[in-house]
């Protein structure tokens, strides 16, 4: 709790998935009757049960607040991974905040399961007993999986007490996957007489054979009953649809709410077994029967907006975000319809010019220094001719309500909807999150959020690489136009900077001055204090020069000790003069060498018309500056 706000966290994937999304739902209007806001933080990709892939985007279980939940909940079979859960877990339990963990099983949390083998008995019971089946045959999983084998188990063991014999050839082996399920349906049809019945240890197999024995001629449930397991969406929409048993997600919700709120209330831990639900069905012989309609509704919804014109505006977006010139007009782009209802932030650092966020290691262990670059609610903050960055600059924290963000994220979760947290990442590196504040549960907005993380992942990624590219080719570019002894322009630099302001006319017609410098003495130094101090002294020179101008003078080494500069405008050359010599005199007085650094100057005095030549005017200024330098010598 903070600020009065009581805050349950949950853990998932994919919440444009129609169970995921009705399972949040379900959930959020349980805790909300207590007065519990619910954060979400999910990833769009699957990351598997024990893969160590470096994926970015389980950034995003990191962001969770642990110092103020009052819950967290792991959805284990969406998330797969058991290492996010264990670290999740860990990091939980030390913080003293109750796990309830959704469909999984560990130690000193709450545990909510389905109650598999149950389920799989009632669909084996209903085709046998019900429809009077004797030669019934089972479409199993992978062999030696747990699931698989309690599941023959069970089939066996229905099979016993209804007075049927089991033999090895009443089992095949599918693999709970489609590929390796065909294989094994071939062999079956293969065989001189086929069985009454295929019950499926999942709905995937279910439909597979139920697919390809129709096209082999075969009626179902005419000829052959064909069973599944899981209560999938797509079996409502197959014909016949597919007898199943459903692993209710309403019901696997409200169990998670009521182990919440018990484990909140006693702190004690809280273990549920829910038993899945028959839905007998056309292609076991029953009627038609549809479960949940309005979740079957948003699978169509989900199904339908991925093939709107959003992925057409979003990749617009993404070009246009990596293309601008500057942060402001970067963040500008997101105030976009495909972006209504969304905080961004970032970490700070991105945006130092001086080193790659996204192949610097030293960003890596450090937490991150967020800044809000963006929020649909208030897009007039983030124009890019007035924008800043962030609220506020905030201190390093590594979680969703880090001081800067706290009080909006706070704010956002009034409305009663959850706040979806996505993180952000760019070649392999996360760098933030996106919050999504949707008032409402229209599954279309959960369904653009995949979509919509990802372009403004690569779109702020993208901007951020390419700026710093352009950093980069800036500093060849000073490098190659500068002199590296002095830092003042080269040859080359003095005549492209001189021809960029004649073309542009900035000066025309305006007064022009020709500083010749040539230092005195510099062959005396080289032989007597070695050449490192004569290189000082022509540095000495050249800052002297270059402080006494005024501004927007170009001041350029020729060579050796050879400097000068042109001066645009009214001005005092003597007094330049001047100010050279006492620079020189300055530093000659502190520096404490056993020699002293001086320069003769030279220059005229011009009018910038299309007549005035450059070359010529280096030449007259030199050949005075030679006469001043005669005259010192004597």
């Amino acid at each position: 709790m903070i600020n009065g706000k009581k805050l349950v966290a949950l853990c998932t994937s994919r919440i444009y998935d129609p169970q995921i999304h009705g399972y949040i739902e379900r959930l959020n209007k349980r805790l909300r009757a207590d007065n519990y806001s619910l954060l979400v933080f999910a990833i769009n990709s699957d990351i598997y049960w024990e893969e160590d892939r470096p994926a970015a985007e389980k950034y995003v279980f990191d962001l969770l607040p642990y110092d103020y939940l009052d819950a967290v909940i792991i959805m284990n079979e969406k998330i797969k991974s058991h290492k996010i859960a264990k670290k999740v877990i860990n990091a939980s339990l030390s913080h003293d905040v109750p796990v309830i963990i959704a469909d999984g099983n560990y130690e000193n949390v709450s545990c909510i399961n389905f109650d598999y083998e149950k389920g799989f008995e009632q669909i084996a019971r209903h085709v046998i007993e019900t429809h009077g089946v004797r030669r019934p045959h089972m479409m199993a999983g992978q062999p030696d999986n747990e699931f698989s084998n309690k599941r023959i188990e069970v089939f066996k063991k229905v099979l016993s007490d209804n007075g049927i014999t089991f033999d090895n050839s009443m089992l095949s082996y599918g693999y709970f996957w489609a590929d390796p399920c065909v294989e094994a349906t071939d062999e079956l049809l293969k065989r001189d007489e086929l069985p009454e019945a295929i019950i499926c240890a999942n709905d995937v197999m279910a439909i597979t054979v139920s697919e390809m024995l129709i096209d082999a001629g075969y009626r179902i449930p005419e000829d052959i009953i064909v069973s599944g397991f899981d209560g999938y969406d797509e079996i409502y929409f197959t014909d016949p649809k597919i007898a199943s048993v459903s692993c209710d997600i309403i019901l696997l919700a409200d169990s998670t709410a009521d182990a919440v709120l018990e484990s909140i209330n006693d702190r004690g831990i809280h273990h549920k077994d829910i038993v899945p639900v028959l839905i007998p069905n056309e292609s076991c012989g029953c009627p038609e029967c549809n479960q949940h309609p309005q979740i079957l509704k948003n699978w169509f919804r989900e199904s339908f907006a991925r093939h709107n014109d959003d992925n057409r505006v979003l990749k617009r977006l993404g070009a246009f975000m990596q293309t601008s010139s500057t942060i402001g007009e970067m963040v500008s782009h997101l105030d976009c319809y495909k972006t209504d209802n969304i905080l961004t932030a970032v970490d700070r650092r991105i945006f130092d010019k001086e080193s790659n966020y996204f192949t610097n290691e030293d960003t890596d262990d450090n937490p991150s220094v967020f800044a809000v670059i963006f929020d649909s609610d208030y897009p007039e903050n983030f124009k890019k001719d007035t924008f800043k960055l962030g609220y506020s600059r905030g201190k390093a924290c590594g979680n969703i309500l880090a001081p800067q963000l706290r009080d909006r994220i706070l704010e956002l979760t009034e409305s009663g909807y959850p706040l979806i947290f996505n993180a952000l990442d760019y070649m392999g590196k996360a760098f933030g999150f996106v919050c999504y504040y949707f008032r409402d549960y229209n599954i279309s907005n959960y369904t653009n959020t995949m979509n919509a993380t990802n372009t403004i992942g690569n779109g702020i990624g993208g901007y951020i690489n390419l700026r710093y590219q352009r950093s980069i080719l800036e500093k060849m570019d000073e490098m190659y136009l500068r002199d590296s002894l002095t830092g003042i322009y080269n040859r080359i630099g003095f005549r492209k900077t001189f021809d960029e302001l004649i073309e542009n006319g900035t000066y025309k017609d305006e007064p022009v001055t020709v500083i010749m410098s040539d230092m005195d003495g510099l062959k005396y130094i080289n032989d007597n204090f070695g050449h490192i101090e004569g290189d000082s002294a022509i540095v000495t020179v050249a800052n002297a020069l270059s402080n006494s101008l005024p501004e927007g003078s170009i001041p350029s080494r020729i060579g050796g000790d050879e400097l000068f500069a042109v001066v645009f405008g009214k001005t005092d050359p003597n007094n330049i003069i001047e100010k050279i010599n006492a620079f020189l005199e300055l530093y000659n007085a502190a520096s404490g060498k056993p020699y002293k650094v001086s320069t003769s100057c030279g220059y005229i005095q011009t009018t910038l018309s299309e007549d005035f030549d450059i070359s010529q005017a280096l030449k007259q200024a030199d050949e005075i500056m030679y006469k001043e330098k005669k005259r010192k010598k004597s």
